[in-house]
């Protein structure tokens, strides 16, 4: 039995189907009989980036005009949810490079700047990487340390950014700092400016298929015309935070569904006193509570979907699913590692692996406690943050 229990597959498209297939098939074919290798040498696997490429995972829902494929919400969706169900740390490659890095620049950058990366972002030819999170300030980016001080005809950086996703292998970094005025605002700052470096983080026990890295930003000075145009106010790097945020509420579906796949096969296989463990209440039980946590899941974002396509999605919409499914996949992934017993520590199984990468997708992008004080200021008209 599929984690299709509520014929989700029905709900789609044609379209949709056959976005979701191709992306399943690279994920079958290229990506599960490397991945778990990778993730145990804590390599991200670069040499899959031309195929991600060729399959229009950067930037879908960007215009053709700019290497997009002009792809609705959904079919974006279930590109994530395939993805993660590989691993979590290409879905997240495709994240940043596409709803943190890539949107960024389509909404808030110049013509100019649009035509000089997006399309090269969107073959895969330049990485991007999102620079808003702060040593001191991961929760709270309104206490943004990083400055932009504007000296003639250009502006000089100072700070410093952390847990950065394709932050040491990007060509062009998108980096927030307050202005002069106070104000935030957006720079790209590319690879190899003097003062600008991206040192990789090398010390972590979850995403290790993934490049996690620092930036730090000495008296960079970036010319005048690489400072987003449009970029004003928190608000900005905020509104493409809610577009990533969206591809996770899918992604880590992928995740879950990986886990109880693998966790039902093999309690059918492995026998216990003469019979298969899944003949067990208890088994049974556990496979239950992780289906129930899939179909949930699976409703919730295709209704998301279909608000986001009609122009009505809110961000404490995007807030609930982001902190509904990752949580809830982060649920599945330890009830399978659990149901694969001893196996369940060993990387020859995804079950420990997801398991490992879904702490940090509950974690990252707003935690589940951020994203409930998100939910809790809109549906009761209080803020409750820092208090």
């Amino acid at each position: 039995m599929s984690a299709d229990f509520y014929r989700f597959d029905a709900m789609l498209t044609l379209e949709e189907r056959q976005v979701r297939d191709a992306v399943r098939e690279f994920v079958e074919r290229e990506v599960r009989p490397v991945i778990g290798a990778c993730w145990r040498e804590g390599r991200f696997p670069i040499e899959l980036v031309p195929r991600m490429a060729e399959l229009g995972l950067f930037g879908p829902t960007l215009p053709e005009r700019y290497g997009g494929l002009d792809l609705g919400a959904i079919p974006y969706g279930l590109m994530m949810l395939e993805l993660e169900r590989g691993d979590s740390g290409l879905r997240s490659f495709a994240s940043v490079q596409g709803a943190l890095a890539m949107y960024a620049i389509y909404r808030y950058g110049s013509e100019e700047q649009r035509q000089r990366w997006l399309p090269a972002m969107a073959r895969g030819e330049r990485i991007g990487c999102f620079g808003l999170t702060e040593p001191d300030a991961g929760s709270d980016p309104g206490a943004m340390r990083t400055r932009a001080r504007r000296d003639g005809d250009a502006y000089v950086l100072d700070g410093a950014k952390r847990w950065i996703t394709n932050g040491s292998i990007a060509d062009v970094a998108v980096v927030w700092a307050r202005d002069d005025e106070g104000e935030v605002a957006g720079f790209l700052v590319e690879r190899g400016t003097p003062g600008f470096s991206a040192p990789e983080i090398e010390t972590k026990a979850s995403m290790r298929a993934s490049v996690t890295s620092e930036l730090v930003l000495e008296g960079v000075r970036v010319p005048a015309d690489q400072r987003l145009p449009g970029a004003r106010g928190l608000g900005a790097p905020l509104s493409c935070l809610t577009q990533a945020r969206y591809g996770i509420a899918w992604g880590a579906l992928g995740a879950a569904i990986a886990c109880y796949e693998e966790a039902l096969a093999y309690t059918k296989e492995r026998l216990s006193f003469g019979r298969p463990i899944a003949a067990a209440q208890l088994t049974q039980e556990r496979l239950v509570d992780m289906l129930a946590r899939i179909v949930r899941g699976q409703l919730l974002v295709h209704r998301l979907g279909q608000l986001k396509d009609a122009g009505q999605m809110t961000y404490p919409q995007v807030s609930l699913a982001k902190r509904e499914n990752a949580r809830a996949a982060l649920e599945v992934a330890r009830m399978a590692r659990e149901l694969l017993g001893g196996n369940g520590i060993s990387t020859e199984y995804g079950a420990f692996r997801h398991m490992a990468n879904l702490e940090t997708v509950d974690t990252y992008e707003g935690t589940y406690e951020i994203h409930t004080l998100i939910v809790g200021r809109e549906i009761t008209g209080e803020g409750a943050f820092g208090r």
